[in-house]
Parts: C-alpha cells; structure tokens; sequence
C-alpha cells in the first residue's frame, strides 16, 4: 500500500465514521424531539398539580381553623365543667350545713 491508497482510505473510514455520526445524531434528535402535543399535556399536568396544590392549602388551612374553633370550644367546655363542680361541691357543703342546723334544731 503507497501513501495515496493509505491516504484514500484513511479519507473513507473518515467519511465513514463522519456519515455514521451525523446519522446517529439524526436518529437521536428524530426519537427526543418533544411535539406540541405533548407540550400541551405538560402544561396541562401543571395547571393540574396547581390547582392540587392550592387546594390541599385550602384544605390546610380549613382543618387549622376548625381544630383552633373546636380547642376553644373544648377550653370552654372545661372551664363550664369545672365552675359546675364547684358549684355542685358548694351546694353540697350548704346542703351539709343546712342538715346539721336542722338536725341541732330538732334535737
């Protein structure tokens, strides 16, 4: 083999591996080219997570209020209960005082 085959050739396998590589990146741009139809489903799953979102908030911020209104609620039923114990407790005493003095009063 003389220098102009050698070069001929090394000529070829550089076209060769040129043609090959400009093929494959056709072929890879071909399969990952994103259409406008799957533009639009994306946009589409956004606006839809969005609106998930700002609804879990809503959700969030309702079961804040209500667990806030029915802690106050509870609060107040606790502080209801305790005044009627004690007034029971006073009634109880009075009702107590009341029976002596009738009794001492009989006797």
């Amino acid at each position: 083999m003389n220098r102009t085959e050698f070069v001929v050739a090394i000529a070829v396998i550089l076209f060769i591996a040129f043609a090959l590589g400009w093929f494959a990146a056709w072929l890879v741009h071909r399969f990952s080219r994103v259409t406008v139809s799957d533009v639009a489903e994306l946009e589409e799953m956004a606006k839809a997570l969005h609106d998930a979102e700002e609804q879990r908030d809503e959700a969030i911020t309702y079961l804040q209020y209500r667990e806030q209104e029915l802690q106050t609620k509870l609060t107040q039923s606790d502080a209801e209960a305790k005044a009627a114990m004690e007034g029971l407790r006073e009634a109880r005493h009075e009702a107590g005082e009341l029976r002596a003095y009738i009794e001492k009063m009989n006797a």
